[in-house]
């Protein structure tokens, strides 16, 4: 694994677009039912927007019914890590890139077999390399 990025808010904004720059460094949400891969269900692998990382591969891709790309596992134990969060009193876990350290989502033990986990991923803070 690579050393993490360390980069500006301006470098980011130079190489992300505002909506990208929202989700993934100021820990936004794109609004369900809205995103470009809730719904796709071509194969591939799905990186990282902000640095390329590889992080979930289409076969771990489910329909979870909450309108954003969710998955049962990474593709790799390291390509994410975990970080609680209790804004409003939600419990939740933050996902973020383990390279860059960029937002993309969630993760609850709500998803299916083998795992039982649901990551809630953001379509805005991944790119899909199809196959």
């Amino acid at each position: 694994m690579t050393e993490p990025l360390d980069k500006t808010d301006d470098e980011w904004r130079e190489e992300l677009t505002p909506e990208q720059f929202s989700v993934c460094r100021e820990h936004g949400t794109e609004p369900a039912f809205t995103g470009e891969y809730w719904d796709c269900h071509d194969f591939g692998v799905y990186r990282c927007v902000c640095c390329g990382m590889p992080l979930f591969d289409s076969e771990t891709k489910y329909e979870s019914g909450t309108g954003w790309p969710s998955f049962w596992e990474p593709v790799d134990k390291g390509a994410v890590e975990y970080r609680d969060e209790d804004p409003l009193g939600m419990d939740r876990i933050e996902v973020v890139c383990s390279h860059c350290e960029a937002h993309l989502g969630h993760v609850f033990e709500d998803g299916p077999e083998p795992t039982g986990m649901r990551y809630c991923i953001n379509s805005t803070a991944l790119a899909l390399d199809r196959k």
